[in-house]
């Protein structure tokens, strides 16, 4: 199932700097974090368990706002506290987690509890997305519907700046940290047993103040006067009077905003930018160039996908240049959009591409490929001192070793073959070499051997020397190899420059993009080089990022990482319900595969988690039931899929419960769980994209079903539990460790 993403630094593709998904990476931080940290606490009560302890929001609960009143950045949470006297409290968070989703759901809603927030000036952290954009087309603000009046792109920044400056180190949630007005930590209260001592932590941390926390006063500054306020409270009136006001309003809006110089508030000018007022939209632009705010490099980069004209481009690149000392990715886009704009290739532009889709890469079967490296073999032996028979022959050898088909051969086997003839290749190479050979099929065969003998530094060098002289138009597996390890040794020098924060030459983002398109067009390009090229281009804002994926697609139709990208996208642009109507088109399709139908059915279930972030509960059931059909009519087509079916049906039905237990609807909730362990038992312990699984749903549903006096259903739902292998019905690793060490520092 789907997981929130967070961003990441250099999604490049590289061996000498490998990125892992920023998914997996921060929910295995987070996990292992509360291994490593977790506090003891108080132990935990006696005969409670944890769904009783923290019970989840009902779908009433959900409904209610937030009522703490978050501030969007860091510098604005400091500015207030400074110009109030008040504190900073930040509250961190975490999906799918039982006492976190009760924060969330329950807490962060009731007015009595925060009333014990208003006293500090408050921020709120997470690392997950529950919304797919922060801004729609217009500039509009998207509150992330977890926690409210900040977007999820917010909370996500509060998270890095947080974690970097006061969770030393380790990832827990919840997690609430008060901090003084000069920077320093009162409390850090994480992992305990009970809210009670959260919120006397809370109180307590204002009444132990040495000096007394001055009460939240608004007064009566005008709508212009509050432009410049740090305050979200002030932010959200002047936004909302831009949003309603006319003409004239705006105007003095964006004059008060302008006036600012560079302290400009990004808001103001992101609703002006992408309004429909040309004039206004002109204004903020060029006040946009101007700015000294490190937070508008986002709003930056959004503006510069829009059409804009030459000297406007030019304007706000060079205000990515002016933020770069301050803020890395500025640098990064910055240097990168000065590349895409001007810089050259070395490569060689095709002066004929080819128009259409490539043609298909030759099929090649073991003994051709065999054959061919015999044939090259034995022209060497008969002109052992020719350098064009050697060359040849070293090439031969190393289409051989990359060759994917087997020949029947055992898979350990035909690895260390195939080492064996990298040496052997190189070898050869290099004899040609001594013979008189030069160009860039000795380069290439020279890196591709050398990167897969795993010396990366020389091939990324020997890789550049043969781009360089590579012929345009070239369709030899050899030149494909060479095309991809140089568009990797950019992204590599790039990423390395970028992580020292040094500049790198704009012309090496023309190389990355001028191979990646030569490979697009190349019969050896596959589907990975298009996700490599979109990821690349798309991470830095490029507008040909979108095209990129679409051609992608239409040349490799069921390639399962670009529809993993095409999802996130429509997602982003359009919601769920716009991909799901993409995914309905293309299973329409006359000649559409039936494999498409797994597409179709894994985007419904995307949709329905977005639905359940956004508290839809009738869209998202639809939206299941959609899915379900899909996996259905999938299993149908082919036998071979049955097993994903199964899974994914699972996976729904389990959905749909937890929707149900939030509605009340307690029976039907029980019913979709059975019928999702009928379907896949094996599934229970999988999260979704909420990071739920069935077996949470379950217990979860054991209490409301108590809760109601419904003990025939509690007892046949406990039986069906009882009946699971006792392994899906464990704690998370992680949970169970920090158990263990809890009562270890406990002395028991």
């Amino acid at each position: 199932m789907p997981c929130a993403r967070a961003g990441t630094a250099f999604p490049f593709r590289s061996r000498m700097s490998p990125v892992r998904p920023p998914s997996v990476v921060l929910v295995v931080a987070l996990a292992l974090s509360a291994v490593l940290s977790a506090q003891p606490g108080v132990p935990r009560p006696p005969g409670l368990v944890d769904e009783e302890m923290w019970p989840a929001a009902t779908a009433e609960q959900w409904q209610r706002p937030v009522c703490i009143d978050w501030q969007r950045t860091w510098d604005d949470a400091v500015a207030l506290a400074r110009a109030t006297g008040r504190p900073i409290l930040a509250c961190i968070n975490m999906d799918g987690e039982i006492a976190s989703e009760h924060y969330a759901g329950v807490r962060y809603r009731d007015p009595e509890i925060c009333k014990l927030y208003e006293p500090y000036v408050c921020v709120v952290a997470s690392v997950y997305r529950h919304t797919p954009r922060d801004h729609d087309a217009q500039g509009r603000r998207i509150p992330c519907p977890r926690f409210g009046g900040v977007t999820c792109g917010e909370h996500i920044a509060m998270e890095a700046v947080l974690f970097e400056k006061y969770m030393k180190g380790t990832r827990v949630a919840p997690r609430h940290i008060m901090i003084e007005l000069d920077g320093s930590e009162v409390y850090d209260v994480y992992y305990t047993w009970d809210t009670d001592s959260v919120f006397r932590a809370i109180a307590d941390g204002i009444q132990k103040r040495a000096v007394p926390t001055p009460p939240v006063v608004r007064g009566d500054r005008s709508l212009l006067e509050r432009v410049a306020s740090p305050d979200s409270f002030d932010r959200r009136a002047v936004e909302e009077a831009w949003l309603q006001g006319d003409d004239a309003t705006r105007k003095q809006l964006l004059d008060a905003a302008i006036e600012l110089g560079e302290r400009a508030p990004i808001e103001v000018l992101r609703l002006a930018v992408f309004g429909l007022d040309a004039e206004a939209a002109a204004r903020a632009r060029q006040a946009l160039a101007r700015t000294a705010d490190p937070n508008a490099v986002e709003l930056i980069a959004a503006t510069l996908r829009g059409p804009i004209t030459t000297a406007e481009r030019d304007a706000l690149i060079e205000a990515l240049g002016r933020l770069a000392p301050s803020s890395p990715k500025a640098r990064m886009l910055a240097t990168v959009h000065r590349g895409l704009a001007h810089g050259g290739s070395i490569l060689a532009p095709d002066p004929n591409p080819r128009p259409g889709r490539p043609a298909p890469p030759p099929v090649l079967e073991p003994g051709e490929v065999a054959a061919r490296a015999d044939y090259a073999e034995a022209a060497a032996r008969a002109r052992p001192e020719d350098a064009g028979a050697l060359l040849d022959l070293a090439e031969s050898t190393l289409v051989q070793a990359l060759s994917d088909a087997e020949g029947g051969l055992h898979a350990g086997l035909k690895r260390t073959f195939d080492r064996l003839r990298l040496i052997d290749a190189e070898a050869t190479a290099r004899r040609a070499e001594q013979a008189g050979a030069k160009g860039w099929r000795l380069f290439g065969v020279l890196a591709v051997t050398a990167v897969e003998l795993g010396r990366i530094a020389e091939a990324y060098e020997l890789a550049e020397k043969a781009a360089k002289e590579l012929p345009p138009g070239d369709e030899s597996r050899l030149g494909a190899e060479v095309l991809a390890l140089f568009a990797e040794a950019r992204q590599d020098a790039i990423a390395r420059a970028a992580k020292a924060k040094q500049d790198w030459p704009p012309q090496f983002v023309a190389d990355v993009n001028a191979a990646y398109g030569a490979l697009a067009r190349h019969p050896f390009g596959t589907a990975v080089h298009v996700a490599h090229h979109y990821d690349f281009l798309q991470f830095f804002g490029a507008a040909a990022a979108s095209r990129v994926l679409d051609e992608g697609l239409a040349r490799f139709p069921l390639s399962a990482p670009l529809h993993e990208r095409l999802r996130t996208r429509l997602l982003a642009e359009e919601g769920p319900e716009a991909l799901e109507a993409a995914y309905a088109e293309r299973v329409a399709a006359p000649d559409a595969p039936p494999e498409l139908w797994w597409f179709a059915g894994y985007a419904s279930l995307v949709a329905a988690e977005q639905h359940r972030r956004t508290r839809r509960s009738d869209d998202a059931l639809a939206a299941y039931d959609r899915g379900i059909a899909a996996f259905e009519r999938l299993a149908q087509a082919s036998a071979a899929y049955t097993g994903d079916a199964d899974h994914f049906v699972a996976m729904a039905l389990a959905g749909k419960a937890r929707i149900r237990m939030q509605l009340g609807a307690l029976e039907q909730a029980l019913a979709d769980l059975e019928g999702s362990l009928a379907r896949r038992a094996d599934s229970a312990a999988s999260p979704d994209g909420l990071g739920i699984t069935a077996v949470d749903t379950a217990r979860m549903l054991l209490v409301r079903l108590q809760e109601a006096q419904r003990d025939d259903l509690r007892e046949r739902l406990q039986a069906r539990l009882d009946s699971l292998d006792p392994a899906l019905l464990e704690p998370p690793a992680h949970e169970r460790e920090v158990d263990r060490r809890a009562r270890r520092r406990r002395g028991r």
